[in-house]
């Protein structure tokens, strides 16, 4: 396959060392940087045609974020490439040390279809400036992005540098069987097992980006009008298709006949009366997705829309719901939303304990020692106080999960350390040669040693 024979010659193109100057690695970025404003038209019909995205909601969740991670990495690339100096101790003395960052070699990104412009340029941002060549591997669910970024690839960068691998199944499989030196993967916790397991066979690292449920706990003392707009901003963008979506709120009993009602209010006033007529509605992405849904509905009490048409389906509000039911026992990844009434604090804890530490967390809350208190005893891998979704947006925030929901982390710093190795060098001296380390070992040198590590 033409695509895996590549990878010899980006393995050959790294070796030769032609990426490791900061200035080759600046260049790559600006070139990416000017073709994304040349093909940004491209882009917007390509997730206009995959997920009928609107040109707002493209900008804001896709080419905007990865606008401000190349505005990112340009201006702070040298300052963290720069090898580091650390404390050298005494007994190491006349030696210094540094801490190199250097590239990892030949990387594989594998992104997903929910995200498909951002979830692949913003690792590839990070590969590129930490040193690395790569090969993209974006989800066939969205084939007009794919020929978008293979397009937009191919006519910045060279292909011994960055390659886009064909979009079909049997591709797939072929890249998780070669010898990578990194792969960074953006999906499922099912899919990221079967990675986890192919990267084992070769000792190959991973950063696996996943997902889970993601709850929102609404406190008594929240403001209810903010909450409901941040909630169904959340929600509603891709048509709940986003790892970080809000994706069941726990309610204090007090409040939540009030908050159901805001919300369904909110969602007419959005959509109005007839919800299926909204143009820019976005798609669920395929049948299989939209079975997939109808099967979580079923059985559920559904007191606000949940209508649908073709790939179309109305925000779904969801009440009586059952904890043990299909629906809160897997990330529902669309726009169906659950609403739990909690009588205590510690039952609403529970409740989040008793599933894998998810990807997000929301709180609303106007107590500060609430939200500590929440941030001390409960497992996730980021969240917002007042707010969803939003603390993604921020590439000086690192991004990822915690247990099921993933492994290593993305965006900004974090994500050019995730694409390089912290290389650790001692620097002799040859002016001093203490014979302390050297035998015959006395009782004298044994002494003068142990002062060395008191």
């Amino acid at each position: 396959m033409d695509t895996l024979l590549q990878i010899n010659v980006q393995r050959d193109y790294f070796r030769s060392g032609a990426t490791l100057p900061i200035s080759a690695r600046r260049n790559a970025l600006k070139r990416l940087q000017k073709g994304l404003i040349a093909h940004e038209k491209e882009l917007l019909y390509a997730l206009e045609d995959d997920l009928n995205k609107s040109t707002y909601e493209s900008y804001l969740t896709e080419l905007g974020m990865v606008h401000a991670e190349l505005k990112l990495h340009l201006k702070r690339l040298t300052k963290w490439s720069k090898p580091k100096r650390v404390h050298t101790p005494l007994s190491l003395f006349p030696a210094r040390s540094i801490v190199e960052p250097r590239p990892h070699g030949v990387v594989l990104i594998i992104a997903p279809w929910n995200y498909p412009i951002q979830l692949t340029l913003i690792p590839l941002i990070s590969a590129l400036a930490a040193g690395n060549v790569a090969v993209l591997k974006p989800s066939p669910l969205a084939p007009h992005c794919h020929k978008a970024l293979t397009k937009l690839i191919e006519d910045c960068l060279p292909q011994e540098l960055v390659q886009v691998a064909p979009g079909d199944t049997e591709t797939y499989q072929a890249l998780l069987e070669q010898d990578f030196d990194h792969i960074f993967f953006t999906g499922s916790p099912q899919a990221g097992r079967e990675v986890m397991a192919k990267a084992a066979q070769h000792l190959t690292p991973v950063t696996l980006e996943l997902g889970g449920k993601s709850p929102v706990l609404v406190m008594n003392d929240a403001d209810l009008y903010l909450a409901v707009d941040r909630i169904i901003f959340g929600k509603l963008l891709n048509a709940g298709q986003t790892c970080v979506a809000p994706d069941y709120v726990l309610v204090h009993q007090d409040v939540v006949f009030k908050f159901t009602h805001m919300i369904k209010v909110k969602l007419e006033k959005l959509l109005g009366k007839l919800p299926l007529s909204c143009e820019d509605l976005p798609h669920i992405i395929s049948q299989d997705h939209m079975d997939r849904l109808h099967r979580l509905l079923q059985g559920c009490v559904v007191t606000w829309g949940g209508q649908y048409d073709g790939l179309k389906m109305v925000p779904a509000i969801v009440e009586d719901v059952d904890i043990h039911a299909p629906i809160m026992q897997e990330e529902i990844f669309g726009p169906i939303l659950p609403i739990i009434p909690f009588y205590t604090f510690e039952e609403a804890m529970d409740i989040i304990r008793s599933r894998p530490s998810p990807l997000a967390l929301y709180v609303f809350t106007e107590s500060k020692k609430t939200w500590r208190t929440i941030c001390s005893q409960l497992s996730f891998g980021g969240g917002c106080l007042n707010d969803t979704i939003l603390h993604l947006a921020n590439p000086n925030l690192p991004f990822g999960g915690v247990g099921q929901s993933g492994m290593g982390r993305c965006h900004g710093k974090a994500g050019f350390d995730t694409f390089s190795q912290q290389r650790s060098l001692l620097l002799g001296d040859v002016w001093l040669n203490l014979p302390l380390r050297y035998r015959p070992y006395t009782k004298r040198k044994e002494k003068l040693l142990r002062r060395f590590f008191s």
